[in-house]
């Protein structure tokens, strides 16, 4: 069976670490209004293990052989709520590091199993409550004991400079394929290493961007409230990230998780959108963009990750 018009032909590489980045760039259909601007998502669930993190390990690992801090076989320790972990796993097995990772039963299982399947050795810090405000620093400081006790190389992304430089590459991605043409670009914050990157490649190309971080509403610190308990994954950290500061955003919108788990799941059924609450919360902010600035202009957003990785929680059930 024949098809018509031009085939583009797949890349190919010699080396899997090199499948990650330059990941498509989709216009979002079905969820906007024919007044409101375009809104514009990179599917980062085309990295190799589904996740936007994948171009944060590579770039965290590879900078700590540059510079000397990681031995070669030396043991890599770090502390995760799961997307991380998968991809520092995968990075490891392919630069022959060992990986021991602290993480907690409130982050969804198929991450949690993904950095098992990948090689890692996997800690548990219990919080049946989800992400509470004190989860994230006990994490770290398990992470800490076990890089004094073994000799593990700490990548601590949150104090990672490397982790920030991973993601430039995406806002060069974005400034190509839309030609330059960006009006406002949006991104729940975790470690805020995807946003300092990414706005900064964005702000070379386009000045006048406007930058917004999201948030979740019951854990609003960049907003100014008290840090509260949670069920987005990958940011609400109960603190403001060390290397983020007032002078890189032009905007905080935070998402109550509500509208962002509907969102998620509106997202999957009627623009073809797969993909988490954090992505989900991504899609609310836009949309209130969007809505702003109206026709004529144009929100970009990420699909952090794959809706595979939260099929066990409830996300998508009903």
């Amino acid at each position: 069976m024949s098809r018509s018009g031009p085939v583009d032909h797949l890349a190919r590489a010699d080396d899997a670490l090199a499948a990650i980045g330059r990941t498509p760039l989709v216009r979002l259909n079905g969820l906007t209004e024919p007044d409101d601007a375009e809104i514009w998502v990179k599917i980062e669930s085309a990295n190799p293990t589904g996740s936007y993190k994948d171009r944060m390990a590579l770039s965290m690992i590879l900078g700590a052989q540059r510079s000397g801090r990681l031995a070669p076989q030396q043991p890599v320790v770090e502390y995760t709520g799961g997307s991380t972990g998968s991809s520092l796993a995968y990075v490891c097995s392919l630069t022959g590091h060992p990986l021991h990772i602290v993480s907690s039963d409130a982050f969804a299982v198929e991450k949690l199993r993904t950095m098992q399947a990948l090689g890692a050795h996997v800690e548990l810090v219990p919080s049946p409550e989800g992400i509470t405000p004190d989860l994230i620093p006990r994490m770290r400081e398990r992470a800490q004991q076990i890089a004094r006790e073994t000799g593990a190389y700490a990548t601590d992304q949150f104090n990672n400079h490397d982790m920030v430089d991973g993601y430039v590459a995406l806002g060069e991605e974005i400034v190509g394929q839309l030609d330059g043409e960006v009006d406002a670009f949006c991104s729940y914050v975790g470690t805020a290493g995807c946003f300092l990157g990414t706005t900064r490649a964005l702000r070379a190309a386009v000045p006048g961007v406007h930058r917004v971080v999201v948030e979740p509403a019951e854990s609003a610190v960049l907003s100014g409230q008290p840090a509260g308990t949670h069920h987005i994954e990958g940011g609400g950290i109960g603190f403001v990230p060390p290397q983020l500061s007032a002078d890189d955003y032009d905007e905080v919108l935070p998402v109550p998780e509500a509208e962002a788990f509907a969102m998620a799941r509106d997202a999957a059924r009627r623009a073809g959108i797969f993909s988490g609450p954090s992505t989900g919360a991504n899609l609310v902010a836009a949309r209130h963009l969007a809505r702003r600035l109206g026709a004529g202009h144009r929100v970009v957003t990420l699909q952090v990750d794959s809706g595979l990785k939260y099929l066990s929680g409830g996300l998508y059930e009903g």
